[in-house]
């Protein structure tokens, strides 16, 4: 996907509002030349997120919520063993969904203020150089940690948010790759005064 692509909302009202928030900005342009800029993100990630968007408990961050999508006994059995699921689109292939890391995003809305006048009324794709392949996560985290994973049928494809213009026009590179996200996510240490809190339940 790039910015050219016109808008398309999946069904729902939350894809619905992405929509409609950058058509109101469009416009602000339009009515107002107002000197705004647009950073289209994919699912936000940071600290253990990462993680807890692979659980089969009901800490899930996010969706789907895997354990509604397997037996219970079957997901009893993941969430012990730490299984990861493996999306499967509706013609049996791993799903590729895009993710950012918040430091990411940061970065690239630093480099928008940094260079105002490359940014002014544009809009850039910000995600990772490549979406996340279920099929690799499973593959790595097996190798580096002896994770076990369960191959799950969804109704959801692919996607690949290109993030070329934002690297062009800004400079701006993302650090965070699917090794790095994972690794960080399965190695964070949550502190004691820093209870994970899920806001977005699956």
């Amino acid at each position: 996907m790039t910015e050219q692509q016109k808008h398309s909302a999946y069904p729902g009202c939350y894809a619905l509002s992405k929509v409609l928030e950058e058509v109101m900005l469009e416009q602000y342009y339009v009515q107002y030349d107002f000197s705004g800029c647009c950073l289209r993100a994919p699912w936000i990630m940071e600290k253990d997120d990462f993680k807890f968007s692979m659980s089969f408990g009901d800490e899930v961050f996010g969706g789907p919520r895997w354990q509604d999508l397997v037996a219970a006994d079957v997901a009893a059995s993941c969430r012990e063993q730490g299984t990861i699921p493996i999306m499967l689109d509706p013609d049996g292939k791993s799903v590729k969904r895009n993710f950012v890391h918040v430091d990411d995003l940061v970065e690239a809305i630093l480099s928008a203020m940094r260079y105002p006048d490359r940014s002014r009324q544009q809009l850039f794709n910000i995600a990772m150089n490549e979406p996340v392949d279920y099929a690799d996560a499973a593959r790595y985290l097996h190798a580096t940690r002896g994770l076990p994973s369960i191959e799950i049928s969804t109704p959801y494809y692919s996607t690949w948010l290109d993030n070329s213009k934002a690297r062009r026009t800004l400079g701006w590179e993302p650090i965070y790759g699917l090794e790095r996200l994972i690794d960080e996510a399965w190695n964070f240490q949550r502190p004691p005064d820093d209870p994970r809190l899920v806001f977005y339940p699956g």
